[in-house]
């Protein structure tokens, strides 16, 4: 069975979106290496009206989708359990690590995902914690719905299927892949605006180049992810340890 993404929205037109274009595109509809589904929770709905939505309990601003409407699109889904993932500003960070998991089959990872997006004021804690959702967060902002995040999730979860990018070997020194940030990347022309390319990347000396990517990859993370860097550090102090322990 192919990685399959499911989403539970209230607005499938919005799907595929980015989604369809480029290799990720390619590897759904050409190669079949994935595939995408989406279903409608207002067609669960008891509500003539197709209504999913009701005021909060306790009062304030709003509507809260309802736990007994989207249980009902859940419990619709056939095939084996997967990951539920509830999109969410107050949800754990999307990182890395955490899409490998729900990707890769030695790490446990599942034949897909199942991700419900949001709208309104959310969805009611019940049938989150019923069906045991797990919130995610894509970054520190507040979005209308859960459909632009969602397309973040499956993506990040596509492009790691063998197979879709072009060349495996380009995941290995991308950010986050081993606790820092990427390199800059340089083309032609060689000078642009007045801007050269670093002359390392053109000497040919492929151990010089490897040490200055290295070098940037370090500085970057230093200077924009210091939570990142720290990280990196005590991880690379606590190897060090270890080797002199034996």
């Amino acid at each position: 069975m192919p990685f399959t993404a499911t989403v539970l929205t209230m607005f499938p037109e919005a799907f595929p979106g980015p989604l369809g274009v480029s290799l990720i595109g390619t590897a759904w509809r050409e190669k079949g290496l994935w595939s995408l589904d989406t279903v409608d929770i207002r067609a669960f709905s008891t509500d003539t009206r197709g209504f999913l939505d009701d005021t909060p309990a306790g009062g304030g601003p709003g509507a809260v989708l309802k736990a007994d409407v989207v249980a009902r699109a859940v419990d619709s889904l056939p095939g084996p359990k997967r990951p539920l993932l509830y999109m969410s500003a107050r949800g754990r960070p999307l990182t890395q690590a955490r899409v490998k998991e729900w990707v890769s089959p030695e790490k446990g990872g599942a034949d897909g995902i199942v991700v419900l997006c949001g709208r309104f004021e959310g969805v009611d804690q019940r049938v989150l914690d019923a069906r045991g959702f797990e919130e995610v967060s894509v970054g520190d902002a507040v979005l209308a719905g859960g459909e632009a995040a969602a397309m973040v999730v499956i993506e990040a979860c596509v492009r790691l299927i063998p197979g879709v990018l072009g060349a495996a070997d380009s995941l290995s020194s991308e950010s986050f892949e081993d606790g820092l940030l990427e390199h800059p990347q340089y083309t032609r022309p060689r000078t642009f605006e007045g801007l050269e390319i670093p002359e390392v990347l053109l000497s040919g000396d492929h151990k010089k180049v490897a040490k200055w990517r290295e070098a940037q990859r370090e500085e970057t993370t230093r200077e924009r992810r210091p939570d990142l860097w720290a990280a990196h550090l005590a991880k690379s102090q606590a190897k060090s340890a270890k080797l002199e322990e034996k």
